[in-house]
């Protein structure tokens, strides 16, 4: 990844979710820039629309 480079990452399960969260969280100030804080869900439209939506969660960093 190039600097300023983003990298998202979507998890479809809770464990999945932790895993990429503690990676994010470790990297933090060293390697990357944490540009989600929290992650990003689908709004009630979404969900409406396409129901498996429900528990996918984007998370993003930015290399420094």
């Amino acid at each position: 990844l190039m600097p300023t480079g983003r990298l998202a990452v979507i998890t479809f399960h809770s464990l999945e979710d932790r895993l990429v969260k503690h990676l994010f969280k470790e990297a933090d100030g060293k390697k990357v820039k944490i540009i989600t804080k929290k992650p990003v869900i689908c709004g009630r439209a979404e969900f409406v629309a396409n129901p498996r939506a429900r528990s996918a969660k984007l998370r993003v960093v930015e290399k420094i």
